[in-house]
């Protein structure tokens, strides 16, 4: 479980995040989304550890995890572009992965596999494909049988096939009890896979909860239409 509690993040006079509260519980997917600016992104690096907050608590187990570091080891981050040493070979930055991660011992052949990577692991990563080098960012996130799961715009350039195996994947996780984090700005996705929803606007959460809840919020069945609504600052959304 993850717990945020009054988070505030200020880059010079820009306060980017004011008083996030939320959490993240096992068994869900929980769907950040938001228009651009706002606060997603520093959300999840703080989470990460990637950013150090102005001031408020991320709380993993029951811990905070302000300038502690060993957390991490709990978390499976695929991030939106997959960015690795472009000499290397898919088989190498797996190993340097799992070599920083002392877990040599870690077998992966069955998502190589699963993503239809098997023959591609030789290649340097500089002849990739953007739908390949996709297929490695997410074979690393769930390698090592993370606790936690944040995957931003996960399925972004993956083909039918991937995508639909990335999806399966997901969803038996959260069946595992596993945390899930999820950012896309793909509405599809979001409806097939999110159990909840946190709507980001100018640093404040202004929605938490049930996926179905938002999409009753405002008289329509449709997502993708109450999301924008939101975003279009309607004061029934407030």
């Amino acid at each position: 479980m993850i717990r945020i509690n009054k988070l505030v993040k200020h880059y010079g006079k820009l306060e980017v995040l004011k008083e996030v509260s939320i959490d993240f519980n096992p068994g869900t997917i929980t769907a950040v989304v938001g228009p651009n600016g706002s606060g997603k992104t520093t959300l999840i690096k703080t989470i990460l550890g990637l950013v150090k907050p102005t001031a408020g608590e991320v709380i993993v187990d029951g811990k905070k995890v302000n300038g502690e570091h060993l957390y991490r080891s709990k978390i499976g981050y695929m991030p939106q572009i997959a960015r690795y040493p472009d000499n290397l070979s898919i088989e190498e930055v797996v190993r340097m992965i799992k070599d920083i991660r002392y877990s040599n011992d870690t077998d992966h052949s069955k998502l190589a596999e699963g993503f239809n990577l098997s023959k591609e692991l030789k290649k340097p990563f500089r002849n990739l494909s953007g739908g390949t080098k996709q297929k490695v960012s997410a074979l690393i996130a769930f390698l090592f049988n993370p606790e936690i799961l944040i995957l931003d715009e996960p399925t972004s350039g993956l083909d039918p096939v991937s995508s639909s195996y990335l999806k399966d994947m997901i969803i038996r996780e959260k069946e595992k009890g596993r945390t899930i984090i999820l950012t896309s700005h793909n509405m599809s996705d979001i409806e097939e896979l999110s159990t909840g929803i946190a709507f980001l606007l100018e640093g404040k959460i202004r929605f938490w909860g049930p996926t179905e809840i938002l999409r009753n919020r405002n008289g329509t069945k449709n997502l993708e239409r109450a999301i924008a609504t939101m975003m279009s600052g309607d004061e029934r959304c407030n």
